[in-house]
């Protein structure tokens, strides 16, 4: 028997629009304000863990040195998606995703105080949980792989983030979490885990492909890196640079780029557009 057309959008709903995007993403800001903070926390924590396997993914798969720059960054980019998708479909609080509640700010739903009270919570988490990670991976001699091809990509990673200027770093930040957002974005317009997967995968492919920085994802590919050089862990690559002042130099520029990439760019941006012209109609 043939479905009515009301029936066929119950099965295949379109994804939200716009506007409805925007009040959903202060909806859920609203949401974060009132999580606990022991429950924010381990969420925080989770995302930290989920954000790190995908980049134990990515330099994984980077570990095969013969590989065409090309290939390297398109399939390593896709490899690091593993972790958005875990944190978007299984639920945790992602820093970087959280500069969307700057749209609930905004629409004076909740204080500023309530919003950097959890920016501060998830990137303490995100930070610990992906410290979980670089001692887990670490004692499962994932480097040793590829003979030890994987120990020498995460070094070298490591390094390369470190290189560059503050100010580089800064705005390899704001357009990092340009696309993250955009990212999650998408995700909060799907209706189905598919529908999250699909849209996840371009945003997020690019940002790695570029080279940008996402500061979660380097509370595991500094700290690992680091880890393996202070062990001794043969590199061919100058090390001189992979300090704990080095993580912090990197994680101060990334996360403040970060910031005003996903709040300004995205979350404000959207914001005016959508909030207002719903408030004129």
């Amino acid at each position: 028997m043939p479905l009515e057309p009301s029936e066929l959008q119950v099965l295949r709903p379109d994804a939200l629009a716009p506007a409805a995007i925007e009040a959903k993403a202060e909806e859920v800001a609203c949401g974060k304000t009132e999580l606990s903070v022991g429950r924010c926390f381990v969420l925080a924590m989770l995302a930290g863990m989920f954000i790190a396997f995908g980049a134990m993914f990515f330099c994984t798969f980077l570990g095969d040195a013969t590989l065409p720059f090309a290939v390297q960054r398109l399939v390593g980019g896709l490899c690091f998606c593993l972790g958005l998708v875990l944190v978007l479909c299984c639920g945790a609080e992602l820093f970087t995703g959280n500069a969307l509640m700057i749209c609930a700010w905004a629409s004076k739903r909740i204080a500023l105080s309530a919003m950097m009270k959890n920016w501060i919570i998830v990137w303490c988490g995100n930070l610990v949980g992906s410290l979980i990670v670089v001692f887990i991976v670490f004692m499962a001699h994932v480097a040793d792989m590829n003979g030890g091809g994987v120990g020498s990509v995460m070094i070298s990673t490591a390094v390369s983030k470190i290189s560059p200027d503050w100010v580089t770093l800064f705005f390899k930040g704001i357009l990092c979490n340009i696309l993250v957002c955009l990212a999650v974005w998408i995700g909060f317009a799907a209706r189905t885990v598919v529908d999250k997967v699909v849209g996840i995968l371009l945003p997020i492919a690019a940002f790695v492909a570029c080279g940008f920085e996402h500061c979660v994802a380097n509370m595991f590919f500094l700290p690992m890196g680091f880890v393996l050089n202070a062990t001794g862990y043969a590199t061919t690559v100058a090390t001189d640079c992979l300090t704990l002042g080095g993580i912090l130099y990197n994680l101060s520029a990334a996360t403040l780029g970060n910031i005003v990439g996903g709040a300004l760019f995205v979350g404000l941006a959207y914001w005016f557009v959508y909030h207002k012209k719903e408030n004129e109609g």
